[in-house]
């Protein structure tokens, strides 16, 4: 089932020396979608870290992936597999990929989009699916965040982490971040932290200590690694939970495990991109369960700038300054 498609596409390639400027608009052909799979006429792609790093070649593709870089996107349903009964030609759909975005078409699992709301536009449908889930499957599931407690975000004025806000504010949690600039901790503020912490000026685990009278954070969501996990572990409370899901700080460090014992600590990281279609599947049904009725209401799409999809390279190199705050979008129409 389909409407009347081009043979070909554009899409972004990457240059032999991999810096944002090498980026380039190719002609390729349109993605074949499988049984179970839908096309979608991209509107919106989201730029994310993972990308940056793909470009690089410190993040290849799961084995049966596209190699378009692009992780998440938004557009239009034209076309469908024989199996799909969940979306019909015309559909809104937003989706978290293991490839594809930055392009006019991708193909994705019936089971793994989600409706865009009537009201929100493509653009910002697209600074959604990533960071929703990545903060799901890594703040809830992973660090098991209960009401009351308090979450500590690192790079709180990130898209992952501009969502991690609202997403904690939600479910009754406090929260704590640091961020590089009074911009920025301002930025969280008005998203409601209930404290922001100028890492360049502020010890954070200071901080977190005076904020909670001295019980320490619960849940910590760490992208920065290096030197980060052993001060996180200073700043947990007895039974807190660390969450790696980036490490942009380096992925090795001496760790001294006697306050890991002593404060029965749970330390664990993830990512998303590489699992099986099965716990994708069970991911989303848990998003559109938990979060997805919330958009627009307690959790809203933070977008710091939109860039053409032929300037892909422009916003990469926005992404890599770290000026930015919350996400920067492709727009692909």
């Amino acid at each position: 089932m389909s409407e009347n498609l081009p043979k070909t596409m554009r899409a972004i390639a990457i240059g032999e020396d991999k810096t944002p400027d090498s980026l380039f608009i190719e002609e390729t052909a349109l993605p074949s979608y499988g049984d179970d799979e839908i096309l979608v006429r991209i509107g919106a792609a989201g730029v994310n870290r993972g990308d940056c790093m793909q470009r690089i070649g410190f993040y290849p593709p799961p084995p049966g992936a596209s190699h378009i870089m692009g992780l998440e996107f938004s557009g239009t349903v034209v076309a469908m597999g024989k199996n799909v009964d969940t979306w019909q030609i015309g559909d809104r759909v937003a989706a978290l990929v293991a490839g594809g975005g930055y392009a006019d078409y991708a193909t994705v699992h019936q089971h793994h989009a989600l409706p865009v709301p009537e009201d929100m536009s493509l653009t910002d449908a697209a600074a959604l699916p990533e960071t929703i889930f990545t903060v799901w499957a890594n703040v809830f599931e992973g660090g098991a965040l209960q009401s009351g407690e308090t979450l500590l975000i690192h790079g709180g004025s990130s898209g992952i982490g501009t969502t991690a806000i609202q997403m904690a504010k939600h479910f009754g949690a406090k929260v704590i971040v640091t961020a590089g600039s009074p911009e920025k901790c301002a930025a969280c503020l008005d998203l409601g932290a209930d404290l922001a912490i100028d890492y360049k000026s502020q010890d954070f685990v200071e901080a977190c200590d005076s904020f909670t009278q001295g019980q320490g954070v619960n849940v910590i969501l760490d992208m920065v690694g290096g030197e980060y996990v052993n001060r996180n572990i200073q700043a947990t409370a007895i039974g807190g939970r660390i969450v790696n899901i980036a490490h942009m700080a380096g992925f090795e460090t001496q760790v001294n495990f006697l306050p890991v014992m002593l404060k029965r600590l749970t330390l664990t990281a993830s990512t998303l991109r590489a699992r099986p279609t099965e716990e994708k599947t069970r991911l989303t049904k848990a998003v559109a369960k938990k979060i997805w009725p919330s958009l627009g209401v307690s959790v809203k799409p933070v977008v710091d700038s939109v860039v053409p999809l032929a300037e892909a390279g422009k916003a990469h190199a926005r992404m890599e300054t770290s000026q930015h705050i919350g996400k920067i979008i492709l727009d692909c129409q």
